[in-house]
This record gives C-alpha cells, structure tokens and sequence, in this order.
C-alpha cells in the first residue's frame, strides 16, 4: 500500500537526477563524456548502450497506462509552473545536459551535451552541446536556449522549488552557440549534476505570431517545444492523452538512448479513483499496473486473465532508497510543536496489527529516511557524526546523542496498551490531560486534528487511518479523516493548509540540495516548497550544509546519519511501511530486458525500456503458462 508521491521539483527533476550525486573536482580542467562521484563511470567513452537495455528491442505498438500517481485530470501542459495540474507523461518531452544510468548512484553521461569540462577550483562547469541535437521544431539546441531555461526555471515565473533547487548556481554563461558555463556560489560535489539535469526547452514554447511570448506562467495548452523523443499527438477533457515518437528525434543513437522508449505511442487514461482504476485493468482497458496496494496484490489483482496467462503477476526486486512514506505532521500548527506530542501520535501508531490484518505481512516498518541504504543512521552517532553534533548540542535534543529511534513494536513482548501508556505520559508532560471526556489542554481546548487525503487513494487508506483514529481515541485525541479530489489537495498542501497527510517523499541514492528543500528554515514559508513539515531548525539547517559541502563519501555518510538521526527524533513524520520490490502486473504482450536496472523507479522502467512482444511470441508465452497451470 502506499499514498503515491508528492510533486517534488516539478515532475521532472526526479528521474532526470536518478543516479546522480557530487564528484571528484579533477586537478585542471578537462572535457569528458561523463563525470563520477568517486573513481570512474561504469561505462567507457566507447560504450554502445546501457547493460539494462535490449538494444535490439523492436520499436512499434501503444502502450496504454493508468494514472501514474494521484492525478486524476490536468490542465496543462507546463510541468515547472505552481498553479494547475500537469498532464502525466511530459517527462518524455524534455531533455538535460547529462543523464544518470539505473546502475550506477553517481555517474552522469552527455546527453544533450557531447562534452563536459569542470573548472580546477569546483567553482564552475562547463558543458558543449551536441551539434546535433534538435527541438520538435527542427531548430537546434543552443547554449541561449539552456541559459533562457536556466533563468526561466529561477524566475519568479516557476514554480518556487526550484529557484531553491538551483539556488547555488549564480548565473549561466553562454561562450558561443553550443558552448554554456554554469558558476557556482560556493564548491560542493553536487552542483555540476545539478547544472547538467538543468530541464531545457526552446525560448519559442509559448512564442506568438507576432514574436511576443505568453508569460510562462500562463502557458496551459500550448505544447512544449523540447528535444525529448516524444511528441503531444492528442488529448482529450483533461483525462487522455497519447504521446508520439517524434520520426525524427536527433537522439536515436546516442549510447544512452539505444534501446530505450521503444513504444511508438504512450497513452495515459486517467480514472478517478483506485478501485475504477483496478478494475479497468482487469477489464483490459490498459496494459500494466504498478501495485502499490498489498491487499488488491493478493486479493483483487486476480481473475480469468491472469489464469490464462494473458495478465501476469511479477515483483521485481530493486536497491532504491525507499524515500520516507508516512503520515506528515503540519508544525505550523500549535498542537504539533511538542515533540513529545509528535512521539506520542507516533506510539499510537500500531504497524504490527496494520501488517499482518490488512498487509499480509508484505511490508517492513520505515524507520528512517533513508531506509535501506547506508545512508541510515544506526546505533549511536559515530566519532564523525559527533564531530557534526557535538558543536550543535545545545540545539539538539540530548537523545540525539544515544541510541538511533526505534519505531514502536506491539509484537509480544511489546503491546498497543503499553505504547499507549507512554504516550499518555508524554501528552501529560506536554500539559494535554484527559477531562470531561476528552483530552485536553490547560485551556480547556481538546485535542481535535485533521487527516488529509487525497479521493483517489482515500480508498486504501481508510482502514489504515481507521485503526490509528481507535487508537487515538483511547488517549481521548478526535482524528478526523477527509478525502478531497487531487486539484483540491494539491492546492492545499502548496498552502500548507493541512493538519496530517498521507505522503510520500521520493528516495534518493545520493542525498544533496533536495535536503536543503525539504528540510530548509528558508522553504517553511514558501508556499509550494517541499518543507511540508514547515521546519525551521538552524541546526539541521548547519547538518544540511555540512551535507552539500561533503568533499569524501565517509565524510557525506557521516552527515547524513547526521540528518537522519535529528530527523528522527523530532518526529516530524509517523512512518508508514516499504518493500524492496515492485509489483508489477502486465499484459503478455509486453516484454522487457533480462538484466534489471538496480535503482529505478518502475513505471520510468516500463516506459523506457520495455518493448511489445511480437504477437507469435505473445501468443506462445500466453499458451505456456496456460499449460504450467
């Protein structure tokens, strides 16, 4: 089960950044085809494809998709602005400088640049454009088009993360046509990623006759003009939408693009909530589905299709980071600004019970926001991560410095009556007191809070939030449960307007400048950042800083345990659950590479790398597994 992800950075920053982390400045400046955090690229400059593509996957077909997140409409073709809801699949239409490989967590490959040159200093990165790369237009792909994205995604025009996201990059220099330089403010390992995952788009989007421009934030309808492999064939109310392999995209064979979006139509239908979803799938109206509902994986995903092997059920294992998933607590509430109230939702949270009555023991507990990586802090803080707290002690809460926070356990000999004694000690010392039948505060004010979420996922969530509110109820706090359309909800939560939501921030392999926008003091009041939390702390701000600065990998593990551990005990989020493996159902028609990629995220996966089936060979697969049965 899980709540789907909220829009962080756009829509696009996430996969463009996959992989991607800081690197070794080298000792003069020197044009490479890719660039490595430690060591060197997996690939060498003559490498023909990516190990996880068939690079002789036959191109042709429509794959049709569902809604890929909560979204279950748009009005607009604009995925960097704040205002409306971007049509899903636009991630297909705009490129970068570099890209990052799905087996590797820190190397970035030329894409739209052919060369890269980092300056001796760390201070700058310069990139030279492929002389052969194009728009949808046919125009060329020019250092003026990469700095006017550049300064159009700072502006207040944008969407307000990513003038933060691209806050350590002054300016943007263009040398001549194909050649752009990016100075830094300070040097950190991440920024030449950074600036190479820059999306760029031609300064003609949005171009009248006349030669005057629609103000980008007012671009709705009008289709983007990118160098991406897809075009904008139709659309339809807000709900559909197919995309097509542009004949005559300039990438084809570029290393990184061999064997890679092989389906020449992708059509996205949109329904309005999960069960309609489901049952459309079953139904045959899409080709695969994404789980990420525990209960339809073992009781709804099932029916005649998937007897005679026309449907199939498959988990693929990954290595991501699993993000943090959780229930979000909104500190610009007054309610919410005692940790020991936040530690006390948290005690009333029984994952045990959720696990094996509605989860089928699918899930493990999240326990830090870093889970399943290294990156997880454990135990107590080591010599390096002392080195990072002990001069901010005075800020930190003493627990900080013992044992990592364990999640509460009701599995014998833990129970729900013991974790609900404590919390009902910690709401007392936080001065909440159960009284004329309910728990309340020296002002006599009980303890009432909203849980937000959105229509679409509502569904699987209900019977979650319905047991944490019976357990709240014991302490005497009212829970109360709304379920809101996506728009509705997306507006919201740009405002902060929220008591407690269901989210789920994405995972990254190698954390940077996206903890700056999560966890920043400057992004708690700017609405439509991602501090949904709205933290204002000097002392995870100085932890993040130190995080950016990280010149070695020990010295950015250390850092992030760092974060991690001061993360955790403020209990700003009641964690939910995660699993290593992507449920994936499909028709038998679809087929993908033998060998899987280690960190990605699986609908990217499907639309990227997987290809149809030849009907022969669909028609065999279909009729083995009907005989295996």
């Amino acid at each position: 089960m899980a709540t789907g992800s909220r829009r962080v950075l756009g829509l696009l920053l996430g996969s463009l950044l996959i992989g991607f982390g800081g690197l070794a400045v080298p000792k003069a400046a020197l044009a490479v085809y890719a660039i490595a955090q430690y060591g060197e690229p997996k690939y060498p400059a003559d490498f023909k494809h990516f190990n996880y593509v068939n690079p002789d996957a036959p191109r042709g077909g429509t794959l049709v998709l569902a809604n890929p997140n909560r979204l279950t409409s748009f009005d607009k073709f604009n995925p960097f602005t704040q205002r409306g809801n971007p049509a899903p699949g636009l991630g297909y239409m705009f490129e970068s400088l570099t890209t990052g490989s799905l087996d590797e967590v820190s190397t970035a490959y030329g894409l739209l640049a052919d060369d890269i040159s980092i300056a001796p200093d760390g201070l700058s990165v310069t990139f030279h454009i492929n002389p052969k790369a194009r728009f949808s237009n046919g125009d060329s792909v020019t250092a003026e088009d990469v700095k006017y994205s550049f300064d159009t995604l700072k502006s207040p025009q944008a969407a307000p993360q990513y003038a933060v996201y691209f806050g350590q990059i002054s300016r943007a220099v263009m040398l001549d046509p194909l050649t752009i330089r990016f100075d830094f403010k300070e040097r950190t390992r991440e920024m030449p990623f950074i600036a190479g995952a820059i999306p760029v788009f031609s300064h003609k989007w949005g171009m009248k006759p006349d030669g005057s421009h629609v103000p980008f934030d007012q671009l709705a309808f009008q289709k983007p003009i990118a160098s991406g492999p897809y075009l904008i064939e139709q659309y339809d109310n807000g709900r559909t939408i197919t995309f097509k392999r542009d004949p005559a995209y300039w990438g084809n064979a570029l290393p990184v693009r061999v064997g890679t979006f092989n389906f020449e139509r992708i059509t996205y239908k949109l329904y309005s909530d999960g069960v309609a979803r489901l049952e459309a799938f079953k139904a045959g109206e899409y080709d695969a589905l994404v789980e990420y509902v525990a209960r339809n994986w073992v009781r709804r995903d099932i029916g005649k299709r998937f007897d005679n092997g026309e449907l199939i059920k498959r988990e693929f294992r990954n290595h991501n980071g699993t993000g943090m998933q959780g229930f979000f607590i909104n500190l610009r509430r007054p309610i919410f600004q005692d940790v020991r109230v936040r530690q006390a939702l948290d005690l009333a949270f029984d994952f045990q019970w959720l696990n094996r009555q509605l989860f089928f023991n699918q899930y493990t507990r999240t326990d830090s926001f870093f889970a399943n990586t290294d990156l997880q802090a454990t135990g107590k803080p080591g010599g390096g991560e002392l080195a990072i707290l002990s001069p901010l002690r005075a800020q930190l809460d003493p627990a900080v410095f013992g044992d990592m926070v364990k999640q509460p356990d009701t599995d014998p000999p833990g129970s729900l009556r013991a974790n609900l004694i404590k919390a009902r000690e910690l709401l007392a010392d936080a001065g909440w007191t159960y009284r004329d039948g309910a728990l309340r505060n020296a002002k006599g004010q009980p303890f009432v809070f909203e849980i937000l979420d959105d229509s679409a996922s509502g569904s699987s969530m209900e019977p979650v939030v319905a047991t944490y509110q019976r357990n709240l109820q014991k302490l005497g706090i009212v829970a109360n449960f709304r379920t809101v359309d996506f728009a509705l909800i997306q507006k919201r939560l740009d405002a902060f307007d929220f008591d407690m939501t269901s989210l789920r921030m994405p995972d990254v392999q190698i954390p940077g400048t996206e903890q700056d926008s999560r966890f920043g003091s400057k992004s708690a009041d700017q609405q439509g950042s991602d501090n949904m939390n709205g933290l204002k702390s000097p002392a995870v701000d100085s932890i993040v800083h130190t995080l950016l600065g990280a010149q070695t990998r020990d010295q950015l593990l250390d850092a992030t345990h760092a974060l991690d551990r001061v993360l955790m005990h403020g209990y700003y989020v009641i964690p939910h659950w995660y699993t290593a493996s992507h449920r994936v159902a499909y028709r038998n028609t679809l087929a993908y590479p033998a060998t899987l990629p280690l960190y990605y995220v699986a609908e990217d996966w499907i639309t990227s790398t997987w290809w149809f089936n030849p009907p022969a060979a669909a028609s065999s697969f279909a009729s083995a597994a009907a005989a295996a049965k």
